[in-house]
Formats: structure tokens, C-alpha cells, sequence
């Protein structure tokens, strides 16, 4: 026994030293009244020695390219004016990054709500029942395994085929990496699609280790700030008005848009939205 952890512990160091990139198809319904309409977006997990990162490929593809649209606006202008046609063309449903630090496996969430960014840490334990079920996942042999998460029955095959203790979202602790999981009504699905080498650029290690300007808060403190902005996502805003901020906002044709208009279109969108997005992974926030 003790033979075989030194070699999965040999073998996992040789991989992470690689730097792993493992793809996962994330399908789920926000809709649990139109569970026909199915979103699909491209999860990357990335694995270096300090840690991983789980992230959506198109929302960082997308953030990099508004990052240097606005960096560029306020180089050449020296100021930053919010074109709606600009962020309209932003992609990816997935905005939040899900950070784990080895080799403890701390867990914390990287999110914007409102203008504020949050590192927000998540203590919570994922204890896991391993089922004698086998099954081939791809080109790998795996196992089941299911635990209870954020109110949620989650269904997971692992591999011992590829050493980490990893896995999509915050999940983890198993003797193999997470190759496929799903909750228990299948609206909620990950499953491994590509394995790549990557190159860390050493400009942005703060993808392993949170961003220096992000507010920490625990699970309890997140709830609260989560529940306040889906029931008043303006809030923010108007706070930011009534302390002096001058905010211009322009509509896709490039008119501008007052901020009373605005205060007012966002909350009957957040309305419309929140009705339509009733079926979060973290259920449990909203019991």
C-alpha cells in the first residue's frame, strides 16, 4: 500500500510538473421550466504545482480582449466610457473562477458582483461514498463515486489513470482525477473532452493565487451579498450616485443613456433573468 501512494504521489508530481490542461463540456439549464434549452460552454482546469484554476475558456478569451479595449480607452483618452454595443458582444455564461491551493485543496471562488470583485473561501468538506460501478469514460477507465454539495446529489467517475486529485468546479478528493460529473437531475453536467500541455505566463500567476485587489469574504458573507444584488442589482449603482460618481452610459447605437433609464432597464432585466435562472449550481443559495 504504502508503495503504491509513493508511486501515485511519484507519478502526480511528474504530471503536475507538466502543467496539465484538462477541458471539460459543461452542459446545464438554467430553466428548470424549459429544460430543452441547454447552454454549453468550454471549462478549462488548469494544474501547475501551486495549485489549479477552473475558468471558461470564451469568458477569458472575451475579458482579455475588453481588458485591452478599455486599457487602450483610457490610454488615449483618460477615461473609460461603458459602450453597450462593446459589452454586448461579450461570451460565456461561466464569469466566476474556482481556485484550489495544494496541497490542502483550500478552495476560494474569484466573482465580480457589481462593481466589487470578491475572493470569496469555501470551507465546506465534499465527503465522498466510492461505488463499486466501473465504467470507460472516454479513453479512460473509471470509477463512481457520489457525494452531497450545495444542496445538490452529485454523481462523479474518477481515474485513477490520470494521478490528480481534481476536478471540475470546486470539486475534489478522490484517487483519480474527475473525468465526468453530474448532479442527480442531470441539468448539471462536466465531462472531460481534451488533455493538453500549457505554458503559465509568469504575468499572471494571480490566476493561481487570487486577484490583489479582490475582497475576501467567506461562504455565509457571499450569500448574503448574492441574495442582495439578485434582489436589487442596481444597488450598487445608486450607492455610487448618491456618493457624487458621474456614470455615462451609451445604448448600442452610441445615444446616451441616463442613469435613471439604466437603474430602471436593469432591474426589469434582472427580473426577467433571475425567473429564467432558477436552477444555479449552488442551489442551496437560493433555499
Amino acid at each position: 500500500m504504502k508503495k503504491y501512494i509513493a508511486f501515485f504521489v511519484l507519478i502526480s508530481n511528474l504530471f503536475i510538473a507538466q502543467n496539465q490542461r484538462f477541458s471539460y463540456q459543461y452542459q446545464f439549464v438554467k430553466d428548470t421550466l424549459n429544460k430543452q434549452e441547454i447552454t454549453k460552454e468550454l471549462m478549462n482546469l488548469d494544474i501547475v504545482k501551486e495549485g489549479s484554476v477552473f475558468y471558461s475558456r470564451d469568458v477569458y478569451v472575451s475579458d482579455s480582449i475588453m481588458n485591452a479595449y478599455f486599457e487602450n480607452q483610457i490610454k488615449t483618452t483618460g477615461s473609460m466610457n461603458v459602450d453597450a454595443k462593446i459589452m454586448s458582444q461579450r461570451k460565456g455564461s461561466v464569469k466566476y473562477k474556482i481556485l484550489k491551493k495544494y496541497p490542502d485543496f483550500k478552495i476560494f471562488s474569484s466573482l465580480n458582483i457589481g462593481i466589487d470583485s470578491y475572493k470569496v473561501t469555501d470551507d465546506r468538506k465534499i465527503v465522498w461514498k466510492i461505488l463499486p460501478d466501473q465504467q470507460k469514460i472516454g479513453e479512460f477507465n473509471a470509477q463512481k463515486a457520489t457525494t452531497e454539495f450545495a444542496g445538490r446529489q452529485w454523481f462523479a467517475w474518477f481515474s485513477t489513470e490520470l494521478p490528480f486529485q481534481d476536478g471540475p468546479y470546486k470539486f475534489h478528493g478522490l484517487p483519480g482525477l474527475i473525468v465526468k460529473l453530474e448532479d442527480r437531475t442531470k441539468t448539471h453536467q462536466f465531462e472531460l473532452i481534451g488533455v493538453s500541455k500549457f505554458t503559465p505566463n509568469p504575468e499572471k500567476t494571480s490566476e493561481f493565487i487570487g486577484k490583489n485587489k479582490e475582497i475576501e469574504i467567506n461562504q455565509k458573507q457571499y450569500r448574503k451579498i448574492f441574495l442582495e444584488n439578485r434582489n436589487d442589482p442596481s444597488k450598487v449603482m445608486k450607492q455610487a450616485i448618491a456618493n457624487g460618481a458621474i456614470i455615462q452610459l451609451t445604448d448600442p447605437n452610441g445615444n446616451k443613456i441616463s442613469t435613471a433609464e439604466m437603474i430602471k432597464k436593469r432591474e426589469q432585466n434582472a427580473k426577467s433573468k433571475n425567473a429564467k435562472d432558477n436552477n444555479i449550481i449552488e442551489i442551496d443559495l437560493l433555499q
